[in-house]
């Protein structure tokens, strides 16, 4: 994380995961209404994630620096 990390708003563990879970999907995205959900749409809020017109979720740029800023530094 960055010096400035300390600004970005918290990602609750359920929501580091439903991030994770669109970084594995990809371009194919996440439907609507699996119980992530409540999560995407809290991704989609702090810019993390888009809902494309179909209704599936992916993961922004913003969403992508996040994720190997947050989640993939935790690995190895």
């Amino acid at each position: 994380m960055s010096v400035d990390g300390w600004n970005e708003p918290y990602l609750e563990t359920c929501c580091r995961a439903a991030l994770h879970r669109l970084m594995l999907v990809g371009a194919v995205g996440r439907p609507e209404g699996l119980k992530d959900g409540p999560c995407l749409l809290r991704l989609q809020g702090m810019g993390l994630a888009a809902q494309r017109p179909d209704g599936r979720f992916l993961a922004t740029a913003e969403g992508t620096a996040r994720h190997a800023s947050e989640i993939l530094r935790r690995t190895g």
